[in-house]
């Protein structure tokens, strides 16, 4: 797709929890990094989806706590092009989307936008590039344009769109009479028996002036905000920083109430690429290829008998399913989640419940990952801790010491240079070292393989703030 002068534009939102699928999607690590439907990503299937529809360099707006996974993940399929613009709280997706559009508009006020979720599921490639085609003409003629579909089943996990009278002429164009909420099972039901009613896919393809002149028209106050934070934005290595103050005091609001449900631009394109936002066990059930008797199964553990229409998720744990129906079945290494197929929407449910009964598992999993590799425990006791510790190769944590707790490092793999106070120690595999509390110390991995070693914390207080950092590579307190 190109057209003279012209500029399309892919903007990822990456803000998401997707709590729906909990326990593999947690806060720390929501769904999009996951590899759910192949061996890619739902962020690096997007990406690469965005490159072959669009003319220029991607733009992803993120957490910034995400921001070194995603950097990672785009690196592993090739992708070092993308602009990461980090959010330093989240705000819903109209502030985020409108820095998008303000830092294009730097550039091109003129470019399309197409924006899109780092984790919904796409069936039919080419048929999404002939849409997009579509919806950029439309939009290159002053319309939001956002992608409807035609719903396959009572949905209440979608937000739908009322068509109303074609568009200019074009086949598959809509004017769009009204957005509707996501329904309750009984209204879900009405609105698939009008074919005018679409499920919302959530994407959106629009000239960035347009959709900034809509924010300011609707939302002056997310316009004036956004507008600073990007105008006083800071470049942090491989990122763009959002300036913290004026960004946290944008409305949190959708662009959906912001601008789709006010603008009398809004048209939908007639979406024919098979759509699915993965937002729940279920919906993951009817994407996937199952056996024949229609069981799912994600794991190289498990073992069925007289199982029928589940799904089974497994991570390092044998899971056996004898004589049942219509179950979710997940398994991690520090949660297990049982439902009801037709219970995947309540999920969020329990999650919020685990979150008010101060459950860490309800947002952190127990694998913690970081820029320069990632730790997990192991053991846990009143005053002990054992951790696995892996760093990737040229990688080096901060600088630090503790107040509560002493540490003992064991290599098992590579070669670990220990700073320690004065001292630098080379330790080798199934050599040991010693920090003993209020050591100044620091860990790094200067071999070309992964090094892992195992940590025995011990002390009156084990909690991860007890960190002193007194230098830090990556800023970010890791």
């Amino acid at each position: 797709m190109s057209y003279e002068n012209f500029s399309l534009i892919p903007v990822i939102l990456s803000g998401g929890s997707g709590s729906r699928l909990w326990p593999v999607s947690r806060k720390s690590f929501p769904k999009q990094f996951w590899p759910l439907l192949s061996t890619k990503t739902l962020l690096q299937e997007t990406i690469l989806r965005g490159i072959a529809g669009g003319t220029t360099r991607p733009i992803i707006v993120c957490n910034v706590d995400h921001r070194f996974i995603i950097a990672e993940q785009l690196r592993a399929v090739g992708e070092d092009r993308a602009c990461i613009l980090l959010e330093p709280e989240g705000r819903n997706s109209a502030p985020a989307i409108s820095a998008a559009a303000f830092l294009i508009a730097e550039e091109n006020p003129e470019a399309v936008m197409w924006i899109m979720a780092a984790d919904a599921a796409i069936q039919d490639e080419k048929a999404l590039l002939k849409d997009l085609k579509v919806a950029v003409q439309t939009a290159m003629a002053g319309y939001i344009v956002t992608f409807g579909i035609k719903p396959t089943r009572p949905e209440t996990g979608y937000g739908y769109i009322q068509c109303g009278v074609p568009l200019g002429g074009t086949d598959g164009v809509y004017c769009v009479d009204q957005f509707l909420e996501k329904p309750d099972i009984n209204r879900a039901m009405e609105l698939v028996q009008n074919e005018r009613n679409l499920w919302n896919s959530g994407m959106f393809v629009v000239k960035a002036r347009v959709l900034l002149e809509e924010i300011a028209r609707f939302e002056p106050k997310v316009y004036a905000c956004v507008k600073e934070a990007v105008a006083y934005r800071s470049s942090d290595m491989d990122f763009e920083r959002l300036a913290e103050e004026p960004f946290k005091q944008s409305p949190n609001i959708s662009i959906d109430y912001a601008v789709a449900e006010r603008t009398r631009l809004a048209a939908v394109v007639l979406g024919t690429f098979g759509w699915s936002d993965v937002g729940s066990w279920d919906a993951l059930w009817e994407l996937m290829s199952k056996d024949a008797h229609g069981n799912v199964v994600s794991g190289d553990d498990i073992f069925l008998e007289r199982a029928h229409h589940c799904y089974v998720h497994a991570e390092n744990c044998v899971t056996t399913l004898l004589g049942v129906k219509n179950l979710i079945v997940v398994v991690t290494n520090d949660a297990v989640m049982v439902a009801q197929r037709e219970c995947a929407q309540s999920v969020k449910t329990m999650v919020a419940r685990l979150i008010k009964e101060g459950r860490p598992e309800a947002k952190q999993h127990n694998k913690i990952y970081r820029p320069w590799g990632f730790y997990e425990c192991l053991i846990r006791g009143d005053r002990f801790q054992v951790k696995r510790i892996v760093v990737k190769p040229g990688q080096r944590l901060s600088l630090q010491k503790h107040f509560h707790r002493a540490e003992h490092w064991v290599v098992v793999e590579g070669t670990a240079l220990v700073t320690r106070e004065t001292e630098q120690i080379m330790v080798r595999e199934n050599e040991s070292v010693y920090l003993p509390l209020g050591t100044l110390h620091r860990l790094e991995n200067p071999g070309r393989l992964p090094l892992t070693l195992i940590e025995v914390q011990s002390g009156s207080y084990l909690g991860e703030d007890d960190i002193i950092r007194v230098e830090d590579d990556y800023n970010s307190n890791f």
